[in-house]
């Protein structure tokens, strides 16, 4: 702990986030169900929401966590990973 930095502008730069580039846009409505439930579920356990508490475009913010789920994931606040793809299977008898 630094003792000459003031105590309140260590906890500022400490709960600063680190700036992220945003999420890719999420253009399968499935997918986008699935991550919002994923972060809902986060959100519900504890995780703090990424949006501000400001209004947006003149909207109040939501407070249930699965509107703010999905708020964050249209806004692209939400980082996600999808696994790699299987080749598809032609014939499922022969597997060729």
């Amino acid at each position: 702990m630094d003792l000459e930095t003031p105590l309140h502008q260590q906890q500022d730069e400490q709960a600063a986030p680190e700036p992220r580039e945003p999420a890719p846009p999420v253009s399968n409505r499935f997918l986008f169900v699935d991550i919002a439930a994923l972060r809902a579920k986060q959100l519900r356990r504890g995780a703090r929401p990424r949006l501000d508490p400001t209004p947006h475009e003149g909207h109040p913010q939501p407070h249930k966590a699965e509107r703010v789920a999905m708020e964050e994931v249209r806004r692209r606040l939400v980082q996600f990973d999808l696994p790699p793809s299987k080749a598809p299977i032609a014939n499922i008898e022969t597997g060729v």
